[in-house]
């Protein structure tokens, strides 16, 4: 049953994305907002006082980079002009990137959190083995009570500089949203949310606080592009919040300039507008790794390894394994069967099916022994596996 914004914004929201755009942490200046940034930091460590897990999705690199420079974003000044071109733009986030982080770094630290730097692209996301080591650095990273601070890397991609992918990593926040099966995928901007039509031209714009489904109607709402500093303006945005809602998590886009936005949405407050979720994140993830990419092999268990996964939520480690079959890779999706051969499960397998056959009946400590590696003690982690 798909939840409601009571439930998803209560409670229930044990993990959630936080989006923070440009024009946001720049306060809508041209360099970063110390002050705004302070205040988004200091909810966060709130937010994980309550017991939730927070990843902050960031753009503000090319910002800092010109700040750093001493660059105008549209005239230019100082000691090179600010040319339009993408590779100075890459150039631009390579300079900017180690001093937004280094913002974080210490606003965090201030209130005793540690923070982990994860540059990403969407080819990250699409190879398999990258997205199995992306989901499974993150989620280690969440267990330690680190805040990952994810942006996409610029040095190396150029769409979303370009604006015609990510778009000012509204879509990379929906595809983390994604990957580590959050339950709320927070947009923040200078824009309060969706209105039926945009506010700047039509005095009688209203403010849509509930959407059910984006339709068509939706996205004619949505209208065009961003800002001069930020490639991303509510188009973007409403792709990004049907990626996300469309894997199972509730996404609000709201203004972050209000105060104490974040702790406000997550204490039940009808700020900026709700998304619901199409589907509920199991049925979700189920249908991905059911119906979506076909089984390279399986893995026979024994009865305590069966019991532990149907019965006790646990992972699938070596030691419950009898048998291989197939020949798949790390990252394939392999079916779980019992003894009798009933398929249980399926999952994302940590090791390919060679070195499987080697550490199968063998207990975790061993694996590094037997394979002079170790991608973790569990042959299929439960966070990526779903009982059949």
């Amino acid at each position: 049953m798909v939840k409601s914004r009571e439930h998803i914004c209560g409670e229930d929201c044990r993990r959630l994305v936080v989006k923070l755009g440009t024009n946001l942490l720049t306060a809508g200046g041209e360099r970063l907002s110390l002050d705004t940034m302070a205040s988004l930091v200091g909810q966060v460590n709130q937010l994980q006082k309550q017991g939730r897990q927070v990843l902050v999705v960031t753009s503000g690199a090319v910002a800092a980079g010109r700040q750093e420079l001493g660059l105008a974003p549209s005239t230019g000044s100082g000691q090179a002009p600010d040319r339009k071109d993408i590779p100075f733009k890459q150039v631009l986030a390579a300079v900017g990137q180690g001093r937004l982080m280094e913002a974080y770094h210490q606003l965090f630290a201030w209130h005793g959190v540690v923070i982990a730097q994860t540059l990403l692209t969407r080819r990250d996301l699409s190879d398999r083995l990258g997205y199995l080591n992306a989901r499974n650095t993150l989620l280690a990273l969440l267990e330690l009570n680190v805040v990952p601070i994810i942006n996409e890397n610029d040095v190396v991609a150029v769409e979303e500089l370009e604006g015609t992918t990510f778009g000012d990593n509204d879509n990379l926040s929906a595809m983390v949203a994604n990957l580590v099966d959050a339950d709320l995928l927070v947009i923040l901007s200078d824009i309060q949310g969706l209105f039926t039509a945009d506010p700047r031209l039509n005095a009688q714009a209203t403010l849509v606080t509930h959407v059910d489904s984006i339709d068509a109607e939706i996205e004619k709402a949505a209208g065009g592009s961003g800002s001069a500093r930020g490639v991303g303006g509510m188009a973007t945005k409403i792709q990004a919040a049907k990626l996300a809602t469309a894997s199972g998590a509730a996404v609000i886009i709201a203004d972050g300039r209000q105060p104490e936005v974040l702790l406000r949405v997550l204490g039940n407050e009808a700020i900026g507008t709700y998304f619901a979720p199409a589907a509920s994140k199991l049925e979700s993830r189920q249908r991905w790794l059911v119906s979506g990419p076909p089984p390279r092999g399986k893995l026979r268990v024994d009865s305590g390894a069966a019991t532990a996964l149907k019965g006790q939520g646990k992972s699938l480690l070596a030691v419950g394994i009898q048998a291989v079959e197939g020949d798949f890779q790390r990252g394939d999706v392999v079916h779980v069967c019992d003894g009798g051969g009933k398929t249980i499960a399926c999952g994302l397998v940590n090791y390919p099916s060679e070195d499987i056959a080697r550490i199968r009946g063998q207990r975790s400590e061993r694996i590094h022994e037997l394979l002079g590696y170790a991608y973790g003690d569990e042959v299929v982690h439960r966070d990526n596996l779903v009982l059949v």
